[in-house]
């Protein structure tokens, strides 16, 4: 139990500096190949971050845990936009590319609206029990490839928008991105562990630990990277870790995890599905009818008490 514990702590530490090195070596490839920060973001960056979703996913889905597997994609996707935006905003406002407005965000939601259809077999197809197919997981990770796709397709910018950024070598550059994305997965893996040990304590139920602990403990390290990128100044590394990590939480991370077995969804969780869909919903709102496209401090507050809402709603609906 102390080991658990101990781990627990260090692993916010080891986080921390993960999250910094992953942010430096992205940066300075972007600088060094003339890649944007928002493909950087939404590709390498997100894939690091998202790696503790996909451990826990990993594990649940031999495991059998499907409310966990289901509550830990949910409730990350849920606390990127409302809690690391909203936390990333109050620090830094974010200012957004038109492209993620009017591509990335949307394909987001697209994911996320199908996503909500391959769930719900009860209510389209009249069946006894909604799944999540090996079908449907292979579809979700066809569409994961589109998004790779376009995302690579962006764009290259010129020197003058990463002139800022220290520029390392090449292998020192990789060298970070590789250490910052093991201390982000250990890390992230370690608080994780000994969350879900002091809930199981207290005998909370699969879907509760997967929507709440374990969605905040795997959102750790976006919320870390996004902060430290926030800090640094770049903001589209920010945007782009989240919206990446949202699009690989549920093409990626559901596509594969129903593939090693498939998913027994629960209906009732069909209304976190639906605030999901809502936060991406309103993330798009924001960016598209602000000027510059951008979430103000006063727009991260709300977002931050959106998120201390659902949060108390969980907690009474047990």
């Amino acid at each position: 139990m102390f080991l658990t514990y101990f781990l627990f702590v260090i692993g916010f530490v080891i986080l921390i500096k993960g999250a910094g090195l992953l942010v430096d070596g992205a940066s300075s490839l972007a600088k060094r190949f003339k890649v944007s920060d928002i493909v950087i973001g939404l590709t390498i960056v997100a894939f690091g971050t998202s790696a503790p979703e996909l451990v826990v996913n990993i594990f649940a889905s031999f495991a059998g845990s499907n409310e966990i597997a289901i509550g830990n994609i949910f409730g990350s996707n849920i606390s990127n936009i409302f809690l690391i935006l909203g936390i990333t905003a109050l620090i830094c406002p974010i200012t957004v590319k038109k492209g993620t407005i009017y591509k990335e965000i949307p394909f987001n939601l697209l994911g996320v609206l199908m996503l909500g259809v391959a769930l719900n077999d009860i209510i389209f197809d009249g069946a006894v029990l909604s799944v999540l197919s090996r079908a449907d997981g292979l579809m979700l990770i066809g569409f994961f490839i589109i998004f790779l796709y376009y995302t690579f397709g962006i764009e290259r910018v010129s020197d003058d928008e990463t002139g800022k950024v220290k520029k390392y070598s090449l292998t020192p550059s990789l060298l970070m991105i590789a250490g910052g994305m093991l201390g982000l997965t250990f890390g992230g893996k370690w608080i994780v562990d000994g969350a879900i040990d002091i809930a199981m304590r207290f005998g909370m139920s699969e879907a509760f630990i997967g929507l709440t602990i374990v969605a905040i403990g795997t959102s750790l390290p976006e919320l870390a990277t996004s902060v430290v990128a926030a800090r640094k100044g770049r903001v589209d590394i920010a945007i782009g870790n989240v919206v990446g990590s949202n699009v690989f939480n549920v093409l990626w991370i559901l596509g594969l995890s129903s593939i090693i077995r498939p998913i027994v969804f629960s209906s009732e969780l069909n209304i976190d599905l639906l605030v999901v869909i809502a936060s991406t919903i309103l993330l798009f709102i924001f960016m598209h009818t602000t000027k510059p496209h951008r979430i103000d401090r006063k727009a991260g507050l709300m977002f931050v008490l959106s998120y201390m809402v659902y949060i108390v709603y969980l907690v009474m609906r047990g």
